[in-house]
Protein backbone atom coordinates (compact mmCIF):
# COMPACT_ATOMS: atom_id res chain seq x y z
CA UNK A 1 0.00 0.00 0.00
CA UNK A 2 3.18 2.17 0.67
CA UNK A 3 4.14 1.81 -3.14
CA UNK A 4 0.41 2.64 -4.22
CA UNK A 5 0.33 5.88 -2.10
CA UNK A 6 3.94 6.99 -2.78
CA UNK A 7 2.78 6.23 -6.64
CA UNK A 8 -0.11 8.78 -6.11
CA UNK A 9 1.20 11.39 -3.87
CA UNK A 10 4.46 12.09 -5.11
CA UNK A 11 3.42 13.22 -8.51
CA UNK A 12 0.69 15.20 -7.18
CA UNK A 13 3.42 17.03 -4.24
CA UNK A 14 5.54 17.94 -7.06
CA UNK A 15 2.24 19.56 -9.02
CA UNK A 16 0.85 20.95 -5.81
CA UNK A 17 3.99 22.82 -5.31
CA UNK A 18 3.51 24.72 -8.76
CA UNK A 19 -0.22 25.96 -7.51
CA UNK A 20 0.92 28.31 -5.12
CA UNK A 21 4.17 29.07 -6.87
CA UNK A 22 2.31 30.59 -8.96
CA UNK A 23 1.52 33.44 -6.85
CA UNK A 24 4.77 33.21 -5.16
CA UNK A 25 6.66 33.74 -7.98
CA UNK A 26 4.64 37.12 -8.50
CA UNK A 27 5.13 38.16 -5.25
CA UNK A 28 9.24 37.38 -4.86
CA UNK A 29 9.15 39.24 -8.66
CA UNK A 30 7.22 42.03 -7.16
CA UNK A 31 8.79 41.94 -4.00
CA UNK A 32 12.56 42.51 -5.17
CA UNK A 33 11.23 45.06 -7.95
CA UNK A 34 9.51 47.26 -6.01
CA UNK A 35 7.94 48.23 -1.93
CA UNK A 36 4.97 46.74 -0.12
CA UNK A 37 2.29 48.62 -1.39
CA UNK A 38 3.06 46.40 -4.35
CA UNK A 39 3.12 43.04 -2.27
CA UNK A 40 -0.01 44.37 -0.75
CA UNK A 41 -1.36 45.08 -4.22
CA UNK A 42 -0.63 41.52 -4.99
CA UNK A 43 -2.27 40.13 -2.09
CA UNK A 44 -5.45 41.82 -2.50
CA UNK A 45 -5.58 40.60 -6.36
CA UNK A 46 -4.93 37.35 -5.34
CA UNK A 47 -7.59 37.60 -3.12
CA UNK A 48 -9.73 38.90 -5.53
CA UNK A 49 -9.19 35.59 -7.69
CA UNK A 50 -9.80 33.91 -4.65
CA UNK A 51 -12.89 35.12 -3.97
CA UNK A 52 -13.87 33.88 -7.97
CA UNK A 53 -12.14 30.85 -8.35
CA UNK A 54 -13.03 29.33 -4.64
CA UNK A 55 -16.86 29.43 -5.57
CA UNK A 56 -16.10 27.18 -8.30
CA UNK A 57 -13.51 24.62 -6.54
CA UNK A 58 -16.10 21.65 -6.25
CA UNK A 59 -14.93 21.25 -10.10
CA UNK A 60 -12.20 19.56 -9.08
CA UNK A 61 -13.23 18.07 -6.30
CA UNK A 62 -16.45 16.77 -7.18
CA UNK A 63 -14.70 15.37 -9.96
CA UNK A 64 -11.86 13.26 -8.48
CA UNK A 65 -14.30 11.48 -5.60
CA UNK A 66 -17.15 10.78 -8.45
CA UNK A 67 -14.67 9.72 -11.16
CA UNK A 68 -13.07 8.00 -8.91
CA UNK A 69 -15.83 5.46 -8.00
CA UNK A 70 -17.00 5.09 -10.90
CA UNK A 71 -12.73 3.91 -11.96
CA UNK A 72 -13.33 1.61 -8.81
CA UNK A 73 -16.36 0.08 -10.69
CA UNK A 74 -14.64 0.08 -14.07
CA UNK A 75 -17.52 2.02 -15.53
CA UNK A 76 -15.31 3.90 -18.25
CA UNK A 77 -18.72 5.78 -19.93
CA UNK A 78 -19.51 6.73 -16.58
CA UNK A 79 -15.41 8.12 -15.89
CA UNK A 80 -16.04 10.22 -19.71
CA UNK A 81 -19.82 11.76 -19.25
CA UNK A 82 -18.57 13.37 -15.26
CA UNK A 83 -15.62 15.19 -17.52
CA UNK A 84 -17.98 16.22 -20.14
CA UNK A 85 -20.13 17.76 -17.70
CA UNK A 86 -17.75 19.40 -15.64
CA UNK A 87 -15.77 21.18 -18.30
CA UNK A 88 -19.41 22.14 -19.17
CA UNK A 89 -19.88 24.24 -15.89
CA UNK A 90 -16.52 25.54 -16.22
CA UNK A 91 -17.69 26.82 -19.46
CA UNK A 92 -20.71 28.20 -18.34
CA UNK A 93 -18.78 29.61 -14.90
CA UNK A 94 -16.30 31.30 -17.47
CA UNK A 95 -18.97 33.00 -18.63
CA UNK A 96 -20.57 34.24 -15.97
CA UNK A 97 -17.28 35.34 -14.59
CA UNK A 98 -16.65 37.66 -17.67
CA UNK A 99 -20.02 38.99 -17.22
CA UNK A 100 -19.71 40.39 -13.85
CA UNK A 101 -15.85 41.12 -13.65
CA UNK A 102 -16.39 45.13 -13.00
CA UNK A 103 -18.93 45.27 -11.05
CA UNK A 104 -17.46 42.42 -8.77
CA UNK A 105 -13.95 43.57 -8.91
CA UNK A 106 -15.24 47.38 -7.89
CA UNK A 107 -17.84 46.06 -5.28
CA UNK A 108 -15.08 44.23 -3.48
CA UNK A 109 -12.28 47.01 -3.40
CA UNK A 110 -15.04 49.41 -2.09
CA UNK A 111 -15.61 46.72 1.21
CA UNK A 112 -11.96 45.57 1.65
CA UNK A 113 -9.92 48.64 3.04
CA UNK A 114 -6.33 49.30 1.65
CA UNK A 115 -4.58 52.28 0.12
CA UNK A 116 -5.49 53.90 -2.64
CA UNK A 117 -1.80 53.12 -4.21
CA UNK A 118 -2.78 48.78 -3.07
CA UNK A 119 -6.35 49.52 -4.25
CA UNK A 120 -4.94 50.96 -7.70
CA UNK A 121 -2.68 48.37 -8.45
CA UNK A 122 -4.89 45.30 -7.51
CA UNK A 123 -7.69 46.60 -10.19
CA UNK A 124 -4.99 46.29 -12.85
CA UNK A 125 -3.98 42.83 -11.77
CA UNK A 126 -7.28 41.63 -11.23
CA UNK A 127 -8.22 42.75 -15.27
CA UNK A 128 -5.14 41.15 -16.64
CA UNK A 129 -5.44 38.39 -15.15
CA UNK A 130 -9.16 37.70 -15.59
CA UNK A 131 -8.50 36.47 -18.94
CA UNK A 132 -7.03 33.40 -17.75
CA UNK A 133 -10.43 32.10 -16.16
CA UNK A 134 -11.43 29.45 -18.76
CA UNK A 135 -7.98 28.03 -18.68
CA UNK A 136 -8.19 28.02 -14.80
CA UNK A 137 -12.04 26.48 -14.49
CA UNK A 138 -11.06 23.74 -17.36
CA UNK A 139 -7.99 22.83 -15.64
CA UNK A 140 -9.56 22.44 -12.11
CA UNK A 141 -12.12 19.83 -13.62
CA UNK A 142 -9.53 18.59 -15.60
CA UNK A 143 -7.30 17.70 -12.87
CA UNK A 144 -9.76 16.44 -10.60
CA UNK A 145 -10.28 13.80 -13.37
CA UNK A 146 -7.08 12.87 -13.83
CA UNK A 147 -6.92 12.29 -9.99
CA UNK A 148 -9.70 10.40 -10.04
CA UNK A 149 -8.61 7.95 -12.68
CA UNK A 150 -5.69 7.18 -10.41
CA UNK A 151 -3.44 9.38 -12.58
CA UNK A 152 -1.53 11.93 -11.24
CA UNK A 153 1.25 12.43 -13.67
CA UNK A 154 -0.79 14.26 -16.10
CA UNK A 155 -1.91 16.82 -13.92
CA UNK A 156 1.84 17.17 -12.48
CA UNK A 157 3.31 17.75 -16.37
CA UNK A 158 0.52 20.20 -16.90
CA UNK A 159 1.35 22.01 -13.43
CA UNK A 160 5.09 21.96 -14.10
CA UNK A 161 4.53 23.76 -17.83
CA UNK A 162 2.48 26.28 -15.96
CA UNK A 163 4.78 27.25 -13.64
CA UNK A 164 7.38 26.91 -15.90
CA UNK A 165 6.05 28.99 -18.06
CA UNK A 166 4.90 31.46 -15.45
CA UNK A 167 7.98 32.17 -13.80
CA UNK A 168 9.89 32.58 -17.17
CA UNK A 169 6.83 34.67 -18.61
CA UNK A 170 6.19 36.88 -15.32
CA UNK A 171 9.92 37.82 -15.09
CA UNK A 172 10.80 38.55 -18.28
CA UNK A 173 7.28 40.57 -19.16
CA UNK A 174 8.26 42.89 -15.72
CA UNK A 175 11.71 43.51 -16.09
CA UNK A 176 12.45 44.00 -19.88
CA UNK A 177 9.19 44.64 -21.06
CA UNK A 178 7.23 47.99 -21.06
CA UNK A 179 4.53 46.29 -18.86
CA UNK A 180 6.73 46.93 -15.71
CA UNK A 181 5.41 45.29 -12.68
CA UNK A 182 2.29 44.42 -14.21
CA UNK A 183 3.88 42.26 -16.47
CA UNK A 184 3.32 39.76 -13.54
CA UNK A 185 0.13 39.39 -14.40
CA UNK A 186 0.57 38.64 -18.43
CA UNK A 187 2.80 35.99 -17.39
CA UNK A 188 0.11 33.97 -15.10
CA UNK A 189 -2.18 34.38 -17.87
CA UNK A 190 -0.26 32.90 -20.69
CA UNK A 191 1.03 29.77 -18.49
CA UNK A 192 -2.35 28.54 -17.50
CA UNK A 193 -3.12 28.50 -21.24
CA UNK A 194 -0.09 26.48 -21.38
CA UNK A 195 -1.25 24.23 -19.11
CA UNK A 196 -4.51 23.74 -20.92
CA UNK A 197 -2.99 23.04 -23.73
CA UNK A 198 -0.82 20.24 -22.29
CA UNK A 199 -4.08 18.85 -20.18
CA UNK A 200 -5.92 18.39 -23.61
CA UNK A 201 -3.09 17.04 -25.41
CA UNK A 202 -3.16 14.43 -23.07
CA UNK A 203 -6.74 13.84 -22.89
CA UNK A 204 -6.48 13.28 -26.67
CA UNK A 205 -3.62 10.95 -26.70
CA UNK A 206 -3.67 8.71 -23.26
CA UNK A 207 -7.20 8.68 -23.45
CA UNK A 208 -8.29 8.79 -27.16
CA UNK A 209 -10.60 11.73 -25.54
CA UNK A 210 -12.43 13.98 -28.60
CA UNK A 211 -12.84 17.90 -27.67
CA UNK A 212 -16.07 17.31 -30.08
CA UNK A 213 -18.93 20.18 -28.86
CA UNK A 214 -21.45 17.34 -28.49
CA UNK A 215 -19.81 15.86 -25.59
CA UNK A 216 -19.17 18.72 -23.81
CA UNK A 217 -22.70 19.89 -23.73
CA UNK A 218 -24.21 16.27 -23.20
CA UNK A 219 -26.73 16.87 -20.17
CA UNK A 220 -28.77 14.09 -21.50
CA UNK A 221 -28.69 11.59 -18.10
CA UNK A 222 -26.92 14.09 -16.07
CA UNK A 223 -25.91 12.35 -13.20
CA UNK A 224 -27.90 13.45 -10.28
CA UNK A 225 -25.66 12.40 -7.79
CA UNK A 226 -22.75 14.81 -9.18
CA UNK A 227 -25.12 17.59 -8.70
CA UNK A 228 -26.18 17.28 -5.11
CA UNK A 229 -22.20 17.01 -4.21
CA UNK A 230 -21.39 19.93 -6.23
CA UNK A 231 -24.04 22.08 -3.97
CA UNK A 232 -23.04 20.93 -1.09
CA UNK A 233 -19.03 21.21 -2.05
CA UNK A 234 -20.21 25.05 -3.23
CA UNK A 235 -21.34 25.68 0.65
CA UNK A 236 -17.80 24.39 1.25
CA UNK A 237 -15.97 26.74 -1.49
CA UNK A 238 -18.15 30.18 -0.13
CA UNK A 239 -16.97 28.97 3.56
CA UNK A 240 -13.07 29.33 2.09
CA UNK A 241 -13.79 32.75 0.96
CA UNK A 242 -14.87 34.18 4.19
CA UNK A 243 -12.22 32.54 5.99
CA UNK A 244 -9.20 32.75 3.52
CA UNK A 245 -10.36 35.96 2.23
CA UNK A 246 -11.24 37.15 5.14
CA UNK A 247 -8.12 36.62 6.32
CA UNK A 248 -6.68 38.92 3.78
CA UNK A 249 -9.26 41.60 4.24
CA UNK A 250 -9.05 41.57 8.12
CA UNK A 251 -4.65 41.76 7.89
CA UNK A 252 -5.34 44.76 5.55
CA UNK A 253 -6.45 47.02 8.33
CA UNK A 254 -3.21 47.13 9.92
CA UNK A 255 -1.80 48.81 6.87
CA UNK A 256 0.43 47.89 4.26
CA UNK A 257 3.61 46.68 6.15
CA UNK A 258 1.27 44.42 8.22
CA UNK A 259 -0.73 42.95 4.85
CA UNK A 260 2.17 42.44 3.19
CA UNK A 261 3.71 39.77 5.95
CA UNK A 262 0.46 37.98 6.48
CA UNK A 263 0.68 37.85 2.76
CA UNK A 264 3.82 35.81 2.61
CA UNK A 265 3.21 34.19 5.54
CA UNK A 266 -0.16 32.84 3.97
CA UNK A 267 2.41 31.77 1.00
CA UNK A 268 4.58 29.74 3.01
CA UNK A 269 2.10 28.30 4.86
CA UNK A 270 0.36 27.25 1.29
CA UNK A 271 3.55 26.24 0.27
CA UNK A 272 3.29 23.27 3.17
CA UNK A 273 -0.21 22.54 2.79
CA UNK A 274 0.37 21.87 -0.67
CA UNK A 275 2.83 19.01 0.35
CA UNK A 276 0.66 17.44 2.66
CA UNK A 277 -1.96 17.60 -0.01
CA UNK A 278 -0.42 15.32 -1.91
CA UNK A 279 -1.17 12.83 0.16
CA UNK A 280 -4.79 14.23 0.62
CA UNK A 281 -5.07 13.28 -3.40
CA UNK A 282 -3.74 10.13 -2.90
CA UNK A 283 -6.62 10.01 0.14
CA UNK A 284 -9.42 10.69 -3.08
CA UNK A 285 -8.26 8.21 -5.89
CA UNK A 286 -7.50 5.55 -2.98
CA UNK A 287 -10.87 5.70 -1.39
CA UNK A 288 -13.03 6.41 -3.89
CA UNK A 289 -11.44 3.37 -5.37
CA UNK A 290 -11.40 1.31 -2.80
CA UNK A 291 -15.19 2.23 -2.32
CA UNK A 292 -16.37 1.32 -5.76
CA UNK A 293 -14.52 -2.40 -5.38
CA UNK A 294 -16.18 -2.28 -2.19
CA UNK A 295 -12.90 -3.43 -0.58
CA UNK A 296 -12.39 -2.93 3.05
CA UNK A 297 -9.22 -3.94 3.75
CA UNK A 298 -7.64 -1.92 0.93
CA UNK A 299 -9.72 0.77 1.97
CA UNK A 300 -8.69 0.96 6.07
CA UNK A 301 -5.23 -0.58 5.13
CA UNK A 302 -5.04 3.24 2.86
CA UNK A 303 -6.50 5.27 5.77
CA UNK A 304 -3.76 3.97 8.15
CA UNK A 305 -0.38 4.53 5.28
CA UNK A 306 -2.19 7.89 4.66
CA UNK A 307 -2.42 8.90 8.43
CA UNK A 308 1.43 8.24 8.83
CA UNK A 309 2.58 10.05 5.96
CA UNK A 310 0.84 13.48 6.58
CA UNK A 311 1.68 13.39 10.28
CA UNK A 312 5.43 12.37 9.03
CA UNK A 313 5.28 15.98 6.29
CA UNK A 314 3.67 17.83 8.88
CA UNK A 315 6.15 17.28 11.79
CA UNK A 316 9.14 17.80 8.99
CA UNK A 317 8.13 21.56 8.09
CA UNK A 318 7.33 22.32 11.64
CA UNK A 319 10.86 21.72 12.04
CA UNK A 320 12.03 23.79 8.74
CA UNK A 321 9.84 27.06 9.34
CA UNK A 322 11.42 26.66 13.22
CA UNK A 323 14.94 27.01 11.96
CA UNK A 324 14.54 28.81 8.45
CA UNK A 325 11.41 31.15 9.31
CA UNK A 326 13.87 34.25 8.62
CA UNK A 327 15.27 32.93 5.93
CA UNK A 328 12.34 31.59 3.83
CA UNK A 329 10.77 35.47 4.52
CA UNK A 330 14.17 36.66 3.17
CA UNK A 331 13.60 34.85 0.06
CA UNK A 332 9.96 36.18 -0.85
CA UNK A 333 11.12 40.07 -0.21
CA UNK A 334 14.18 42.47 0.46
CA UNK A 335 12.03 45.20 1.64
CA UNK A 336 13.75 45.63 5.40
CA UNK A 337 10.49 46.98 7.05
CA UNK A 338 8.73 43.95 6.11
CA UNK A 339 11.86 41.62 7.49
CA UNK A 340 12.10 43.55 10.63
CA UNK A 341 8.26 42.89 11.28
CA UNK A 342 7.99 39.21 10.98
CA UNK A 343 9.31 37.65 14.49
CA UNK A 344 6.10 38.30 16.13
CA UNK A 345 4.57 36.06 13.51
CA UNK A 346 7.13 32.94 12.93
CA UNK A 347 5.15 30.56 15.40
CA UNK A 348 2.13 30.69 13.85
CA UNK A 349 4.18 29.49 11.10
CA UNK A 350 5.49 26.64 12.70
CA UNK A 351 2.44 26.08 14.77
CA UNK A 352 0.36 25.03 12.14
CA UNK A 353 1.41 22.58 10.04
CA UNK A 354 0.62 19.58 11.95
CA UNK A 355 -2.81 20.10 12.61
CA UNK A 356 -3.50 21.49 8.81
CA UNK A 357 -1.68 17.93 7.88
CA UNK A 358 -4.77 16.13 9.65
CA UNK A 359 -7.55 18.51 8.24
CA UNK A 360 -5.94 18.43 4.80
CA UNK A 361 -6.12 14.52 4.24
CA UNK A 362 -9.39 14.28 5.97
CA UNK A 363 -11.13 16.44 3.36
CA UNK A 364 -9.25 14.30 0.90
CA UNK A 365 -10.95 10.74 2.36
CA UNK A 366 -13.94 12.39 2.60
CA UNK A 367 -13.96 13.47 -1.13
CA UNK A 368 -12.96 10.01 -2.12
CA UNK A 369 -16.25 8.96 -0.52
CA UNK A 370 -18.27 11.88 -1.76
CA UNK A 371 -19.23 12.72 1.23
CA UNK A 372 -20.49 16.45 0.52
CA UNK A 373 -22.79 16.70 3.70
CA UNK A 374 -20.00 16.50 6.11
CA UNK A 375 -17.55 18.16 4.30
CA UNK A 376 -19.83 20.96 4.25
CA UNK A 377 -20.85 20.85 7.46
CA UNK A 378 -17.24 20.55 8.67
CA UNK A 379 -16.78 23.66 7.00
CA UNK A 380 -19.51 25.79 8.87
CA UNK A 381 -18.11 24.83 11.93
CA UNK A 382 -14.98 25.88 11.00
CA UNK A 383 -16.55 29.16 9.98
CA UNK A 384 -17.87 29.99 13.24
CA UNK A 385 -14.53 29.20 15.05
CA UNK A 386 -12.92 31.65 12.83
CA UNK A 387 -15.06 34.52 13.65
CA UNK A 388 -15.67 33.50 17.28
CA UNK A 389 -12.07 33.86 17.74
CA UNK A 390 -11.12 37.17 15.92
CA UNK A 391 -14.40 38.94 17.18
CA UNK A 392 -13.94 37.80 20.47
CA UNK A 393 -9.69 38.80 20.68
CA UNK A 394 -9.19 41.00 18.10
CA UNK A 395 -9.59 44.08 20.95
CA UNK A 396 -7.34 42.04 23.35
CA UNK A 397 -4.49 41.39 21.26
CA UNK A 398 -4.57 43.09 17.74
CA UNK A 399 -3.46 41.32 14.82
CA UNK A 400 -2.52 38.31 16.74
CA UNK A 401 -6.20 37.48 16.87
CA UNK A 402 -6.73 36.92 13.13
CA UNK A 403 -3.56 34.31 13.10
CA UNK A 404 -5.50 32.59 16.13
CA UNK A 405 -8.32 32.85 14.43
CA UNK A 406 -7.14 31.06 11.72
CA UNK A 407 -5.72 28.23 14.02
CA UNK A 408 -8.54 27.46 15.43
CA UNK A 409 -10.48 27.01 11.97
CA UNK A 410 -8.16 24.30 11.31
CA UNK A 411 -8.73 22.61 14.57
CA UNK A 412 -12.41 23.21 13.84
CA UNK A 413 -12.15 20.66 10.40
CA UNK A 414 -9.62 18.35 12.11
CA UNK A 415 -11.74 17.38 14.54
CA UNK A 416 -15.11 16.98 12.97
CA UNK A 417 -13.96 15.34 9.79
CA UNK A 418 -11.98 12.94 12.85
CA UNK A 419 -14.92 12.25 14.53
CA UNK A 420 -16.95 11.36 11.32
CA UNK A 421 -13.87 9.31 9.78
CA UNK A 422 -14.80 5.65 11.17
CA UNK A 423 -18.88 5.92 9.32
CA UNK A 424 -16.12 6.03 5.78
CA UNK A 425 -14.02 3.54 6.55
CA UNK A 426 -17.55 1.01 7.43
CA UNK A 427 -18.36 0.18 3.74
Amino acid sequence: MNKQVLKLALPSILANITIPLVGIVDTAIVGHLADATAIGGIAIGTMLFDLLYWNFGFLRVSTSGMTAQAFGRGDTCECRKILSQSLTIAGLATIAIWTIQWVFVTAVLACVPCSEEVSDFARQYFFVRIWAAPATLALMAIKGWFIGMQDTVSPMVSDIVVNGVNMVASYVLAVYSPLGILGVAYGTVIAQFMGLIVSVAILMRRYRIRPHIQHLVRFYGWNKELFRLNTQLFVRSLCFIVIYVGFTALASQYGDTELAISSIIMKLYMFFSYFVDGFAYAGEALVGRFIGENHQQKLRHAWKVLLVWSIGVGGLFTLIYAFLGHQCFALMTSDVTVLDGINPYVPWLVTMPLISAMAFLLDGVFVGATQGREIRNAMLWAVVGFVVAYAGLHTVIGIQALYLAYFVHLLARAVYLGCKVENILQI
